[in-house]
């Protein structure tokens, strides 16, 4: 059985082999952690650090999310540091999984005890069952068959005889016949990539139901090939009525294949890794929340990106690109999300905030809102940070609001001054459209 490590959000990696007590410190081996330099060296030569070295004998993780499975086997599972009075690996884990599920809105089926029971495995095997009971379902309805020309010679006449190459052929070979005939295959693009996607998942799974279902489907998939060329036959795939019901399984395969991830980690080790930037995740998370509770009549731009900072000699330079932007029919609003901690207390600090991001959402409101209106950066709630905080003036007549959003009531709390055309949580039109069957 591999090692699992579960670690969150710049947690401190050393050598060693001692048994992790804390969710902020863990010990791997020397080839594990030459591993994760290596790694990391990668990441940074496209700016996006995985670690930062402290010393030779210990790596502070980013604010990458998610499983990194190295060559060894340890499985390193890194979730989201919310600080909460109730926070627990189980409560994190299962919130983690509803932000990736409502980010890059994948589908599910019904969510009973034994799902729920995936929580206390890595999320990683939460994708594997969840792609495996989607496939499940399809075998058992019927996977597609086509039919497909193919060239063939035969001792006996089937099909259309093809002319140009009977003609063409050798003396005492005239008793063979050249044909062109149909068969009746399951061998498509779709059912190829599911094929490569059952046995990644089936490899790499350390879960005994999902590997007793995995190599059950594999023994019914037997005939098909497995998909050699990954990013083709995904263009390749239909999405015609005749294959409506292939959809709902079509996210899963590309999590699994490394075609769907804001960040995967695929190279020499092919491995069951997949990261997301928590930041960007974040971000998605709330765009989500914010169309399923906006009013009618208004509108929602992610991101916006028609305003530039300056212009020089008839030429606009430096595009300025806020997550969202609100259109009213009177009214603009400018929002920003911040995955970071914010301490209301702490006015020593400035709260924890930023002076570039202020300097970003001075911009924002200059160009975007012509210097009138309202701005707001949204971060995640926590103990320290439960209550907007009273509007920073950058002028009499711009503002900038800082609002807490509560992942686990996902909820944005937001003053009644900042009118923004949001359904509340207590409303009696209160949108349910944002059900997230994982929490």
């Amino acid at each position: 059985m591999h090692k699992t490590i579960t670690v969150r959000e710049f947690a401190r990696i050393s050598i060693g082999e001692g048994k992790s007590t804390s969710l902020d410190e863990a010990h791997v081996t020397q080839l594990d952690f030459d591993w994760l330099c290596q790694l990391s060296a990668s990441f940074r030569t496209t700016g996006a650090p995985l670690v930062q070295i402290d010393n030779r004998r210990w790596l502070r993780l980013d604010n990458y999310v998610g499983v990194l499975q190295t060559p060894s086997g340890t499985r390193i599972e890194i979730l989201p540091k919310i600080e909460s009075e109730t926070s627990n690996v189980e409560n994190t884990r299962a919130l983690l999984v509803r932000m990736i599920q409502v980010a890059m809105d994948l589908p599910t089926r019904s969510v009973g005890a034994t799902d729920l029971s995936l929580f206390d495995a890595p999320l990683t095997e939460w994708v594997i069952h969840q792609f495996l009971a989607n496939l499940d379902h399809l075998v058992k309805r019927g996977i597609r068959f086509d039919y497909q020309q193919v060239e063939d010679e035969l001792r006996y006449l089937r099909g259309q005889l093809y002319l140009p190459k009977q003609l063409r052929q050798p003396p005492g070979r005239g008793h063979y016949f050249q044909v062109r005939h149909d068969l009746f295959a399951a061998d498509c693009p779709e059912n190829r990539l599911l094929k490569a996607a059952l046995i990644r998942a089936a490899r790499h799974t350390q879960n005994s139901r999902n590997w007793r279902l995995s190599h059950e489907l594999l023994s019914v998939m037997n005939e098909i090939p497995a998909s050699q060329q990954i990013q083709d036959d995904f263009r390749r795939w239909r999405q015609d009525r005749l294959m409506a019901h292939y959809e709902p399984i079509r996210p899963w395969c590309e999590l699994i294949l490394g075609e769907q991830m804001p960040l995967a980690v695929f190279g020499d080790w092919h491995g069951m890794s997949m990261l997301f930037p928590m930041e960007k995740l974040f971000e998605q998370y709330v765009e989500v929340y914010l169309r399923s509770h906006l009013y009618k009549g208004n509108r929602l731009t992610a991101p916006a990106a028609s305003e530039y900072l300056c212009a020089h000699q008839g030429k606009r330079f430096f595009q300025l690109r806020p997550d969202f932007l609100i259109s009213g029919s009177e009214q603009c609003w400018i929002l920003d999300t911040k995955w970071k901690k914010l301490d209301s207390k702490d006015a020593k600090n400035h709260f924890g905030l930023s002076q570039s991001d202020f300097y970003q959402l001075f911009a924002y409101g200059h160009q975007y809102l012509q210097g009138v209106g309202d701005l707001a950066l949204i971060y995640p709630m926590s103990p320290s940070f439960k209550q907007p905080m009273e509007p920073f003036a950058f002028s009499e007549t711009l503002r900038l609001w800082v609002l807490p959003f509560d992942l686990q009531a996902n909820n944005l709390i937001s003053p009644n001054d900042l009118l923004l055309p949001i359904k509340k949580i207590d409303d009696p039109g209160k949108d349910s459209s944002l059900l997230v069957a994982a929490a």
